[in-house]
């Protein structure tokens, strides 16, 4: 689904070049859960926005389904989003003068889905995330873990094929860190939703089936979550 060929990301400030992405080689297959780790400023989140095409690398080659990235159009790029990544930002970016209701229902309308289909799931997204009673709230009347819930929902009701998530747990509670990811395992599990997150958090990257590891804007390590989370419980036993 995705490969990665000596994707390197760099900034020119003057006379200086800084590198956030070195030498990236990456393979992820259809239906994989991939959680991408490391410290901050490792180039975890420049990764995430090249694998969504809203950056560019300053060299290298990144094919989606075999298609170089770099030779697609801006207007199949958009169909690309739309077709098949949902994406889900720290930053939530809901539109403020539409309420949690309209939030959900304005990517499905963008579809042309018919008006009872767009009812029946904005009702089971409010339903899944515990909103109902939210529905007619506007974004600045939320919470900002509330905003992140309607920020994840939003990008799930499209039923995408490749989630990319930024933290997707960053701003919320641990009960409702837990439905978001109990939410994004079942997508995955049960109907091969390829879902690639950054996070923090050894806990909620263990969701996942593969854990990689940034460190100075390169892969550090490239483990399964099993293996990854057996090696710190015998370095925690250790010490």
């Amino acid at each position: 689904m995705i490969k990665l060929e000596k994707i390197t990301k760099s900034y020119l400030h003057g006379f200086n070049r800084t590198f956030v992405l070195r030498n990236i080689n990456l393979e992820i297959s259809e239906g994989e859960f991939v959680s991408v780790m490391g410290p901050s400023g490792s180039g975890k989140s420049t990764l995430l926005h090249i694998l969504g095409m809203l950056d560019e690398p300053s060299s290298g080659t990144y094919c989606f389904f075999d298609k170089p990235v770099q030779k697609i159009s801006n207007r199949k790029r958009t169909d690309l989003h739309r077709e098949y990544i949902g994406f889900v930002f720290q930053a939530y970016h809901l539109i403020d003068d539409l309420t949690v209701y309209e939030n959900l229902e304005t990517p499905l309308l963008y579809k042309k889905i018919k008006g009872s289909e767009r009812k029946s799931m904005v009702a089971e997204m409010l339903d899944r995330f515990n909103m109902v009673a939210k529905r007619d709230l506007f974004p600045s009347q939320l919470s900002g873990g509330q905003q992140q819930l309607v920020g994840v929902a939003r990008a799930l009701i499209m039923q995408p094929k490749l989630i990319l998530a930024d933290e997707p747990t960053g701003n919320l509670h641990t009960s409702q860190g837990e439905v978001v990811m109990d939410w994004f395992r079942r997508l995955n599990k049960e109907l091969g939703v390829t879902i690639i997150q950054v996070t923090h958090s050894e806990h909620w990257a263990s969701y996942g089936d593969r854990i990689i590891e940034l460190e100075d804007g390169r892969v550090s390590a490239d483990n399964s979550a099993t293996e990854t989370v057996s090696t710190e419980l015998s370095h925690t036993e250790s010490s």
